[in-house]
C-alpha cells in the first residue's frame, strides 16, 4: 500500500511537472515561489493593519509573524530530520527526468515548508478576518495553493509533501487565529 502511495505520488509528480510544461507556466511558477516576489504583499498587510487597527494592529501583525514562525520551524526543524525524503530534483531514481527550474538545494523534502508557511498565513488571515470580508477566503486560498503548486512544478516537491505542508500550515494558521480572536475580543473597550 506505501508503495503504491509513493509511485501515484511520482506519477502525479511527473505530471505536474513535466506534462503540463508551458513556457508561461516556466516563467510564472518559480516566481510564484520566490519570497521577494510577495514582500509588497506583506508590506502592505503590515501598513494596513496598523493603520486600520493600531495596537491591535501589532498585536494582529506580530501574531501573522509568530503563525509564519511556527510553521516553518515545525516542518523544516522538527518534521524534515525526521522523514528525510530526499527532493524529486535529488532523487537518484527519478532526479533525470525532473524538470529543475530552480536551484534544488540540499534540503528535505517532506513536508513542503512553502506550503506550511504559506497555509499557515493564509488561513491564519481567513480565520481573523473573514466575518468581516468573505473575499480573503479565495485570495487567501488562491495565494497558499498557487504557491504550493509551484513548488511541485518546478521540481523541488512532490504532492504529499505539499498535501502534508498545507495540512500542517492550516492546522497552525487556523490555532494562531484563534487564539488571537480570543485575545482581541477581551480588550478593553
Amino acid at each position: 500500500m506505501f508503495n503504491q502511495l509513493i509511485q501515484f505520488d511520482q506519477y502525479l509528480f511527473s505530471v505536474i511537472n513535466q506534462g503540463i510544461s508551458n513556457s508561461f507556466f516556466d516563467w510564472l511558477m518559480p516566481l510564484l515561489r520566490e519570497r521577494l516576489t510577495w514582500v509588497p504583499l506583506y508590506l502592505f498587510l503590515a501598513f494596513f493593519l496598523i493603520k486600520k487597527h493600531g495596537k491591535y494592529g501589532v498585536v494582529m501583525l506580530l501574531f501573522f509573524v509568530l503563525t509564519f514562525g511556527i510553521a516553518d520551524f515545525f516542518s523544516a526543524s522538527v518534521i524534515k530530520p525526521l522523514v528525510e525524503r530526499l527532493r524529486p530534483c535529488n532523487d537518484p531514481i527519478i532526479k533525470l527526468n525532473v524538470r529543475s527550474l530552480v536551484p534544488c538545494g540540499s534540503g528535505y523534502s517532506f513536508p513542503s515548508t512553502h506550503a506550511a508557511n504559506h497555509f499557515a498565513m493564509g488561513i491564519f488571515l481567513i480565520t481573523v478576518f473573514y466575518k468581516k470580508w468573505k473575499w480573503i477566503m479565495p485570495l487567501a486560498l488562491l495565494w497558499a495553493i498557487s504557491i504550493s503548486f509551484a513548488q511541485i512544478y518546478v521540481g523541488l516537491h512532490y504532492p504529499i509533501d505539499v498535501t502534508f505542508g498545507a495540512l500542517i500550515g492550516g492546522i497552525i494558521g487556523y490555532a494562531t487565529g484563534t487564539i488571537l480572536k480570543k485575545i482581541i475580543a477581551i480588550r478593553p473597550s
